[in-house]
């Protein structure tokens, strides 16, 4: 479910579902907030403080499940917090880097996992 993609940072997920959900998904969430505080004439820098409130926790999830599938702690999701090299990297490591073949101590490997709840 879509909510669990968002809302939940446990268990693993590929780089597509990192650059439709993590990337794609959120950059339109977060221009559609904008146009609509926009329309009600919220100040922008209180605007931008209200989108950054909304999607952080979504944000989070996205990239510790990225993290989790390269067998690593979603933690490493901080890295976020070093401007603009952290940023860089994150999109990078989470975009470009093939997660663990097989399961992990994070969970069973997505597509498998994919494929053993539709049986």
């Amino acid at each position: 479910p879509l909510w669990r993609v968002f809302l939940d940072p446990r268990g693993r997920s590929t780089r597509r579902s990192y650059w439709l959900y993590g990337v794609l998904m959120l950059l339109g969430l977060g221009s559609l907030c904008h146009v609509l505080l926009a329309i009600a004439r919220v100040p922008e820098l209180s605007a931008e403080h209200i989108v950054n409130a909304l999607l952080l926790w979504p944000f989070i999830a996205t990239n510790a499940k990225r993290w989790h599938d390269c067998g690593k702690s979603g933690w490493w999701s901080l890295m976020a917090l070093v401007p603009v090299v952290g940023a860089v990297c994150l999109l990078l490591h989470n975009g470009l880097f093939k997660g663990q073949p097989g399961a992990n101590r994070f969970g069973q490997a997505p597509l498998a996992a994919d494929i053993n709840t539709a049986l």
